[in-house]
């Protein structure tokens, strides 16, 4: 029975790693055919697909040149917004002193430019009225007539001297008349830059509901933080938020001003760019700073509204310079060298393995392919789930891999062979051998991972990708070991070829030199000729090569010994 536990063991692990391939490649198919929002193939970066490149030029309130914090602020918020959004490889920086440059793998959708181009401060605004978009009525010809523009003599200041954000003092004829003409379709019509101490004529994003609102009450700085999930109450989708200490307070005195009022005075309306993300009503008294924001919400529509009241403070306003589709910076031909390079690599690796290894050899490849398989998969599946892609660098990483898997098996194979030179049988020297090499490898890889680790935190954006698929690969690699390279050689042990130690195996104890009993003890080789003694010749050789110092002294000795004349005494003798 315990010569079986191994063999149970390999294919137990032969299993796992079946059903873990199975699952990935589930996970992707459902991704392409379910979701729509997979690949089969992995996604490519900047630097080897091309894409989009927006241009925002920074504006202060008054006009003078932002500051190089300011800068740095907002492309840090603009970098979380683009990632956010799912882009992986983005790259995000400054020039001019007061312009941000925004490259994005691939062609950006429109809701990914939208948060990028959204660049005004977010604002929280009470709402005064709310309405139908339309900007026309019935005339008495009976045809849809526009509004008028308003007339210049309408009284525009407020009769009484308004009281807070929600008092409709702040709704004058003239206001009222703009509010009628406003056409939510009319480009011309800009609410980004209105003034944040006056009443303010937008719309929603969609354009279905046009609004008056107060002034600016908060602004998103005072937002935390902004996180989406499903009620246990209700079982609905949410946006939850979190405002800092002053934030709290503020807000707190706002709910208990709006909560019992009447429709639309109950609302309060999220405001990015000048347009309405959202306009919730207050449905009670939050005085913790921490409300949340429910409605026909999806997960998508969730998160999306989550990132933009999380992401949406940013210190200055941008007006978008440009927006442009670029050239990939070292395009396919690069990346044609880079695949031709790894598999360059894989080829002499293959050939050394055959070489040096013989048989053992063909585990080496097949452990490389099973590897490149789920490694393939794995970064298909985390382009759709976070939005990773592969540039050059990363491709670099992939390839660097290759090394440092050649390097775990010829620790792993070469255990096994000092094993079988101290006279184990093949089998034993498989099982002894994986736990003296399990513990080297262990150590390196965990040492691989660490580098890749630190070089991923601290390195600049152009190195992540060489960072991230070292590590990726590296863990794969481990997991391959474990689930496929270890139980395959246990299995191929206990058959003829490999079990009998064929000269063509790799795993031949004669070839090895395994001709002592122990240390410094060695059999007297059989004396024989041709191909036979030759293989004799090789084996004393590769025995005395493999000999320590202190084994060599003391064979020496131990010939020296026997080559002395003297008396041979028979035992009971006096």
């Amino acid at each position: 029975m315990a010569t079986s536990t191994p063999v149970r063991h390999a294919w137990r692990a032969l299993t796992g790693l079946l059903a873990i391939t199975a699952l990935l490649f589930g996970i992707n198919a459902l991704g392409v055919y379910v979701f729509g929002q997979s690949s089969w193939t992995p996604a490519l970066a900047l630097d080897l697909q091309g894409g989009t490149q927006i241009v925002l030029e920074a504006q202060t309130e008054d006009g003078a040149d932002p500051s190089a914090e300011q800068m740095q602020q907002a492309v840090t918020i603009i970098r979380q917004r683009v990632d956010a959004s799912g882009v992986g490889e983005a790259e995000v920086t400054t020039q001019a002193g007061n312009q941000i440059v925004v490259q994005i793998p691939g062609q950006a959708d429109e809701e990914t430019r939208n948060r990028i181009e959204a660049s005004a401060q977010l604002q929280l605004r009470a709402v005064l009225y709310a309405g139908a978009p339309a900007n026309t009525f019935v005339g008495e010809d009976g045809n849809a007539t526009p509004y008028p523009t308003p007339d210049p003599t309408l009284q525009a200041t407020p009769t009484t001297a308004p009281t807070d954000g929600s008092d409709t003092a702040w709704i004058t004829p003239a206001l009222q008349a703009e509010f009628l003409a406003y056409d939510c379709a009319d480009p011309a019509n800009d609410p980004a830059n209105a003034p944040a101490d006056e009443p303010l004529i937008t719309c929603d994003a969609d354009g279905t509901v046009k609004y008056i609102l107060g002034p600016v009450e908060l602004d998103g700085s005072s937002i935390d933080d902004a996180t989406f999930g499903i009620q246990q109450n209700n079982g609905l989708w949410a946006v939850n938020l979190s405002f800092d200490s002053e934030g709290t307070e503020t807000f707190g005195q706002i709910s208990q001003r709006l909560y019992g009022a009447q429709a639309p005075l109950n609302q309060f309306a999220f405001v990015l760019d000048g347009y309405v993300l959202s306009a919730p009503s207050m449905n009670g008294v939050i005085l913790d700073g921490k409300p949340s924001i429910t409605g026909s919400f999806t997960q998508e529509t969730a998160k999306v509204l989550a990132d933009q009241l999380k992401y949406g403070a940013l210190p200055l306003s941008f007006t978008v310079e440009s927006s442009n589709s670029i050239s990939a910076t070292l395009g396919s031909q690069q990346l044609q060298i880079g695949l031709i390079a790894g598999l360059i690599g894989l080829l002499l690796v293959a050939i050394y393995s055959l070489i040096v290894y013989r048989a053992l050899g063909f585990i080496i490849i097949a452990s490389l392919a099973v590897m490149a398989v789920l490694t393939y998969v794995t970064l298909c599946i985390l382009a759709w789930r976070m939005g990773f892609r592969l540039s050059l660098a990363g491709v670099a990483g992939l390839i660097v891999t290759i090394g440092f898997t050649a390097d775990s098996f010829i620790v792993y194979f070469e255990r096994i062979r000092d094993e079988l030179r101290d006279g184990k049988s093949i089998t034993a020297a498989v099982e002894d051998g994986w736990g003296r090499a399990k513990r080297t490898i262990y150590i390196s890889k965990s040492i691989n991972i660490l580098a890749a680790v630190v070089l991923y935190i601290l390195a600049d954006s152009t190195v992540k990708g060489f960072a991230f698929t070292l590590g990726l690969t590296t863990a794969i690699d481990v997991l391959i070991f474990i689930l496929f390279t270890h139980p395959v050689l246990q299995l191929l042990a206990r058959t003829r070829f490999f079990g009998s130690g064929h000269p063509l195996s790799g795993l031949d104890p004669t070839a090895l030199g395994a001709v002592y009993r122990g240390r410094a003890q060695f059999r007297e080789p059989v004396l024989a000729t041709g191909a036979a003694g030759r293989r004799s010749a090789k084996s004393r050789g590769e025995a005395a090569r493999r000999q320590t110092i202190a084994e060599r002294k003391q064979a020496e000795l131990a010939a020296a010994d026997s080559a002395k004349p003297g008396t041979n005494v028979k035992e009971g003798d006096d």
